[in-house]
């Protein structure tokens, strides 16, 4: 008999409370918060809503998060969640191989941490026993620096095509993030800041009035500072035209939608 046929007489959202009520799924598979009520579904893990905002950093592709109480699940969603196993199995499998040198957050932890350990949990794989998963390391920095967003560790590669290939992808990023450091500072400078963390649009062409409907996602650090929109115009030959900024306090919006999560509530914010 299938899960969904077991469960016809309950509906998506009372399955997923039993879910998020599994004594494996109590607290956040990768900082051990109690009472976590984010969830990936690409995934399967249950984690609180510090860890979620460094799992939206790393993209749909690699984790998509969903709020156990505020969005809308489907019979499919929650059977795909529960084929998953909860967090102690599949943490059994992304931590496999966890060097006993290399620190778990806790739910003291700050974003930094959380993000280097996340990223190479799911994103690089370091930590499970997958032969397939990339044996080049890239090290993340577990505090703001002026380097760039990603650094090769200086060990050597491999001479196998594999490792090759993921070096060659490497140095596309790394060369994609020096690049976009570079522009004209005298033309345009802002504000060095600590923490920051940016992602940017696709590029609108052939339009005076360009729309973007588009969903972004960023790690918010404990501080919330304000968000900075900047617009470029894209030159192809040259460096991009800096068009103007707008900056967005988003730290009451922060703060309500952790207070209505934490809440018993059914009320839409």
């Amino acid at each position: 008999m299938s899960i969904a046929s077991e469960n016809s007489d309950t509906g998506p959202k009372e399955r997923l409370m039993e879910l998020m009520h599994r004594s494996e799924n109590k607290f956040c598979a990768d900082c051990g918060t109690p009472d976590s009520k984010w969830v990936s579904s690409s995934l399967g893990v249950f984690i609180c809503i510090k860890c979620s905002s460094v799992h939206r950093s790393l993209g749909v592709h690699i984790t998509k998060v969903l709020s156990l109480k505020l969005d809308e699940w489907t019979d499919e969603e929650v059977d795909t969640l529960l084929n998953f196993g909860g967090n102690t199995t599949l943490n059994k499998k992304y931590e496999a191989c966890l060097p006993s040198s290399i620190r778990k957050p806790d739910p003291n932890s700050s974003i930094e941490e959380r993000s280097n350990y996340i990223r190479r949990k799911y994103e690089l794989l370091q930590f499970t026993s997958d032969d397939k998963k990339s044996r080049h390391t890239i090290h993340v920095p577990s505090q703001a620096s002026n380097s760039s967003p990603l650094q090769s560790d200086s060990s050597p590669f491999s001479d196998s095509p594999r490792d090759k290939k993921q070096h060659d992808k490497n140095k596309h990023r790394i060369g994609n993030a020096f690049r976009h450091m570079g522009r004209k500072d005298h033309e345009h400078k802002t504000p060095k800041k600590t923490n920051s963390l940016s992602v940017k649009t696709r590029v609108i062409k052939k339009s005076l009035n360009p729309v973007w409907n588009e969903s972004l996602m960023l790690s918010i650090p404990e501080n919330i500072p304000p968000l900075k929109v900047c617009v470029y115009d894209k030159d192809k030959f040259s460096t991009d035209d800096f068009m103007g900024e707008v900056e967005i306090d988003i730290e009451p919006l922060v703060k309500a939608t952790k207070e209505y999560e934490e809440s018993k509530s059914n009320e839409h914010i």
